[in-house]
């Protein structure tokens, strides 16, 4: 694979040559020549199908999404990225929890992403499981989210993303 930057004579070229060379222009503005790839006889395992089914899925989420979240385009300003590259990788990574802490009548709720946590669900459980109190936590830094509440008992709460991935997590 060669790279070329700033040359005249290639500045915007893409396209196949004489069905041996893969000419790519890319964001950045350099242009990567390489040799055609030959798939001719690939076998995909189980594993590399049911990855090639999650990217279709990813791929279908993204293209809109691209289009109607400005945050995924925010984010690609300034990389070799686009808006419909953030996307798909948000759908491939779900939020994490990192903590749940209760101070008084304070729930508060660590939850970082890949691209950002869209809300974050707090409940307050019984012994039994079943819910006495939920709502919505209010994001209170870059982070942390805080839901207010009285009631006492086990506390889930859930962090969504905007790609729809959600992770639970009690205490």
């Amino acid at each position: 694979m060669a790279k070329v930057k700033n040359n005249v004579m290639m500045r915007g070229i893409s396209g196949t040559l004489g069905k041996q060379l893969v000419i790519r222009t890319m964001k950045d503005g350099s242009t990567i020549i390489s040799t055609m790839p030959d798939f001719s006889n690939r076998e995909f395992s189980p594993g590399q199908l049911t990855h090639q089914s999650r990217f279709q899925e990813a791929s279908a989420y993204a293209k809109p999404a691209a289009k109607t979240n400005p945050i995924y385009a925010k984010l690609a300003e300034g990389t070799t990225k686009n808006a419909y590259n953030v996307a798909v990788a948000d759908w491939f990574h779900p939020p994490v929890i990192h903590s749940i802490r209760r101070q008084g009548e304070t729930i508060q709720v660590t939850a970082t992403d890949n691209v950002a946590v869209a809300k974050v669900l707090v409940s307050v459980l019984n012994a039994e499981g079943k819910i006495l109190e939920q709502g919505e936590a209010v994001l209170r830094g870059d982070q942390v989210w805080e839901y207010r509440t009285n009631a006492n008992g086990r506390i889930s709460a859930e962090a969504w993303d905007f790609a729809g991935n959600v992770v639970r997590k009690e205490m």
